[in-house]
């Protein structure tokens, strides 16, 4: 009797022995979730480790990156504000190219001279619309070397546009629809100002007199009566041809009183297509190493 009390005390207790198994499964499920969280835990302390370079610990990374996030907001809106010149600066450099000094705005059909940045050296603006210079254009601009307006629509430009431009070696206002020249700068080297509507009016007596530097000068192709007067010894290169030019005089060139004067740097004068005769004047040219370029019959 006792052996079949202890049979049946048996199988009424498996079946709360079987589940065994199961209840091993859940605790290897618990394992590997537990081990996913750990993994995001790292990942998130790797993070903050790229973003500070330094360690932080589980329970700040709810609430450092957050800050770190505002603090970050907070450092582009000091660092990447511009300045009020910069704001002025950075549509010329969208619009154009600006490289080293130098601005290049060629063909990009602007109708003024663009706000440049201040070392601003050299300014290409090309067969654009511009119609005027004034003095506001430049006065920020000090170092200002070259200037190149060739092929816009410039009539007028205020005397003291260039007056604060010491440094200017180069300026070229060639094809435009200029009547008269401006005060040029005094280190100018190089001044070009052919396919105008120039007049030997509009150009001062003084205008040249005082450009000690001045090498190469570029007015063909326009309406003067007459050589401009007092061109300084340091000319290589006059350009006159094709204008309206009738006559020459013996000061035009050379001294009239002096006749061992002679002009060492001209090395080119062209005056062909004026309606001259330059061989009924051959006491004008006494002085000069070459003849000019022109009609002597």
């Amino acid at each position: 009797m006792k052996i079949l009390q202890s049979i049946l005390l048996l199988l009424l207790s498996a079946p709360q022995i079987m589940p065994a198994p199961p209840i091993r499964q859940d605790l290897q499920m618990t394992y590997d979730y537990g081990t996913d969280n750990f993994e995001e835990t790292i990942f998130g302390q790797d993070l903050d480790k790229y973003m500070d370079g330094k360690n932080t610990k589980g329970n700040e990374s709810t609430t450092i990156p957050y800050e770190k996030s505002l603090q970050l907001q907070r450092d582009e809106s000091i660092t990447t504000s511009p300045s009020k010149k910069e704001n002025e600066e950075m549509p010329t450099c969208l619009l154009c190219v600006c490289l080293l000094g130098s601005v290049y705005c060629e063909e990009v059909d602007i109708d003024a001279v663009p706000p440049l940045p201040k070392e601003s050296a050299y300014l290409y603006a090309r067969f654009n619309k511009i119609k005027k210079l004034t003095a506001k254009d430049f006065s920020d601009i000090p170092n200002l070397r070259r200037l190149d307006f060739t092929g816009n629509m410039i009539k007028d430009i205020e005397d003291n546009t260039f007056s604060k431009l010491t440094l200017l070696e180069e300026l070229s206002l060639a094809e435009n629809q200029l009547l008269k020249l401006p005060v040029l700068p005094p280190k100018l080297t190089l001044f070009n100002a052919k396919f105008n509507k120039i007049k030997s009016r509009g150009i001062k007596a003084n205008t040249f007199k005082k450009l000690s530097n001045l090498t190469f000068l570029y007015l063909d192709h326009n309406a003067l009566e007459s050589v401009p007067l007092n061109l300084p010894e340091s000319l290589r290169v006059i350009h006159l041809q094709f204008n309206n030019i009738t006559s020459v005089t013996d000061d035009t060139f050379c001294k009239a009183n002096d006749t061992r004067y002679i002009r060492d740097h001209i090395e080119e004068i062209r005056l062909e297509g004026n309606p001259i005769i330059l061989g009924k004047y051959p006491n004008s040219f006494i002085c000069l190493k070459r003849l000019p370029i022109g009609s002597y019959f």
